[in-house]
């Protein structure tokens, strides 16, 4: 006696040995012994052999025809022997154990026409259920040949018609439940290429730059860099402007900004006035957006949306309309609406006293990097300055700046430290077509300096305002290395302040417009728009955070972008680096990072080339490969361990800015908090 039953959702044969009531003893084709429940047999039967059972039941049952079966079943339940009588038998005569085997492989194999009831037992599924699963089959074949099609289109390097509606998807969150994103993977096996350079090849992707601008306007921007209309808010604030000039009292001072000369975002200016006592009343004058509009405006929704101006070599998306930021930027020949803040500067430029206005204040002039720097710099300052507009004052905050520097208990920056500018010449539209032109600078320029100072004298002073008068705000913090946001006065260690209240930059982050806000109406004597421990300052801060964080990715993600650009733009297949430590080196002429895996143990400091073997635009992948060593330093020889490279985390605020599209540098010094 042979018997076939189910284990484990696979139909077996054997032989028995021991036959109990609830149990079986059997013996399998391969010699091993089994127990089996009487429950789980199916059928039993004398021949064939148990060997010989399932391999001609199986082709028996591939001749079924199953929408027949289906036909020739009844409306209730039955078992698969029942039907197998019904379908194999001649007049009566019982189906053989082969062919009801057979019936019951054919069954258990179109669970779409019969629906399991029990162990043998089944079902023929209702003409609705039936008709709506073979549809669906129907479906799924189809959307199966449409991968295909895809896949081979794909492999061929041919974008499919379905594709370009959902190219974004496809780049940047593909669902892979959709048959694109399927066919997209099977082309990618297929051809070794990631899904980015399989359809780059395909041509879907219109540049590079055009692929991670994309990325990341995606996310951040997904209803486009574009400002919604404002006119009427616009009105609105020109209604209050128009109201300042006639109640804000006009500084007797000559203002000048100092930025360079693609900057519109003028935040900052100073002025010096000499005291008939000896010494001088310095100003330092910050635009006031805070005037023109309130946090729950909608424009200062618009600004909470933002949060900061981003920026990348070559073109930056501002944090306020353009039609706002022409109305508060400092402009030469413009009396503008600021809040000040006044230093009493002694003789030897301490500062005796300090008090904050809220004023307008006449600019007289947009002094620029380019046009300075050459009358203006340390070589100069040593030898004796030339007579330019404004040498006398520049002089003289520059002492000042010194003296600031000095009690903070900070050195200029170390010589040799540099700082990269990137010009993109041509239209980004067309990058492919742009060349970029990167030039390097000496960090810690005397303007540089003098700029950074004033602004740390600014927010700390500020910070200090709102400590004293309890007023909320965000400061910039610093402890054991590590910088955040608080709205606790905490020390900044960097910068060897008490506090830092970042609020020089109102037109570009909106740290520094919450903060505004807050110093005005201390300033006015009204209560703060913003409460201590309220969830909107608490939210503004944790928002600010993130997303200041990913503008700074962004722009890294750029610069290395038009690093790699210029690489290819100028055919370089070796450059100079030097090594920074163990495998990591910088490449001259370049804020870059790169690690070489091939190169040998040397000491920091060594001048070393590279063969560039390889780079990606899309990826941004480079590989270089060690040459040879150039030099190795001397015994007490200065290590190059500060210039700027693309890896470093914490951009500064652009008053230091040296990107001609006015970009902020990525600094190493404690000026990247200003």
């Amino acid at each position: 006696m042979y018997v076939l039953f189910e284990e484990d959702g696979s139909f077996k044969t054997a032989t028995v040995m021991t036959d109990n009531d609830t149990s079986l003893q059997v013996e399998a084709v391969s010699g091993k012994r089994l127990k089996v429940k009487a429950a789980n047999v199916l059928l039993r039967f004398q021949t064939p052999a148990p060997g010989e059972l399932l391999g001609q039941a199986e082709a028996l049952a591939a001749d079924i025809d199953t929408p027949f079966l289906w036909e020739c079943a009844g409306e209730g339940e039955f078992t698969f022997a029942e039907l197998a009588d019904e379908y194999f038998g001649d007049n009566g005569s019982k189906a053989s154990a082969t062919e009801a085997a057979a019936l019951l492989f054919a069954l258990h194999a179109a669970p779409i026409y019969f629906h399991r009831k029990g162990k043998g037992r089944f079902r023929k599924a209702p003409p609705d259920i039936l008709a709506a699963a073979l549809a669906g089959l129907e479906k799924k074949r189809q959307q199966a040949l449409a991968i295909e099609r895809m896949a081979d289109e794909l492999t061929a390097f041919t974008l499919p018609p379905e594709f370009p509606p959902l190219l974004d998807m496809l780049l940047y969150q593909p669902d892979r439940n959709r048959s694109e994103t399927k066919a997209l993977e099977a082309a990618c096996a297929r051809t070794g290429l990631s899904p980015t350079c399989l359809l780059a090849r395909c041509g879907a992707i219109p540049s590079p730059y055009a692929y991670h601008l994309r990325r990341f306007l995606r996310e951040y921007f997904p209803r486009g860099v574009g400002f919604p209309a404002a006119q009427p808010e616009i009105e609105a604030v020109d209604a209050s402007l128009a109201a300042l000039a006639e109640t804000l009292p006009r500084a007797d001072v000559r203002a000048f900004s100092i930025d360079d000369a693609a900057t519109t975002e003028i935040d900052d200016a100073f002025s010096l006035t000499p005291l008939a006592e000896g010494g001088w009343r310095v100003g330092i004058h910050i635009a006031a957006p805070g005037l023109g509009f309130a946090p729950d405006s909608p424009l200062g929704a618009l600004a909470r949306e933002r949060l900061s101006t981003v920026y990348m070599p070559g073109d930056k998306i501002t944090m306020l309309p353009n039609a706002l930021v022409e109305r508060f930027t400092l402009r030469q020949g413009h009396d503008c609406p600021t809040l000040s803040l006044y230093l009493t500067v002694a003789q030897d430029f301490s500062i005796t006293a300090h008090e904050s206005r809220i004023e307008r204040v006449p600019v007289v002039a947009n002094l620029r990097h380019h046009d300075l720097e050459p009358l203006f710099n340390a070589q100069m300052l040593a030898t004796g300055l030339d007579d330019f507009p404004f040498a006398s004052e520049l002089s003289i905050l520059w002492q000042l700046a010194q003296a600031c520097l000095a009690r903070r208990g900070k050195t200029a920056a170390a010589q040799g430290d540099r700082d990269y500018s990137f010009h993109i010449e041509g239209d980004l539209a067309d990058a492919q077509a742009c060349r970029v032109t990167i030039t390097e600078r000496p960090r810690g320029s005397p303007l540089d300096t003098l700029v950074s100072e004033l602004m740390i004298v600014a927010n700390s002073l500020w910070g200090n305002l709102f400590a004293d008068n309890g007023i909320a705000a965000i400061y910039r913090a610093q402890s054991a290395g590590k910088v955040r946001l608080t709205t606790a006065p905490q020390a900044h260690e960097g910068l060897g302040v008490a506090q830092y209240a970042w609020s020089s930059s109102p037109l570009r982050r909106y740290v520094d417009l919450l903060n505004q806000w807050q110093l005005i109406a201390c300033l006015r004597g009204d209560p703060p728009p913003f409460k201590p421990k309220s969830d909107l300052l608490y939210a503004a801060l944790r928002d600010f955070e993130l997303t200041y964080a990913a503008y700074a990715d962004f722009q890294r993600t750029m610069e290395r972008y038009w690093c790699l650009r210029w690489l290819h733009q100028e055919a370089r297949t070796t450059i100079d680096a030097t090594v920074r430590r163990d495998e990591l080196v910088k490449l001259d002429g370049l804020p870059l990072l790169q690690r070489i895996a091939s190169l040998p143990a040397l000491p920091p400091g060594s001048r070393v080339r590279l063969d560039i073997d390889s780079s990606d635009l899309l990826t941004l992948a480079l590989t270089c490969r060690y040459r040879e060593t150039l030099e190795t330093p001397s015994n007490g020889a200065r290590q190059d361990e500060h210039d700027t490279g693309s890896t470093i985390d914490d951009p500064p605020s652009p008053e230091q800015t040296t990107w001609e599209q006015q970009k902020p540098p990525v600094l190493l010094m404690e000026t990247a908090d200003v």
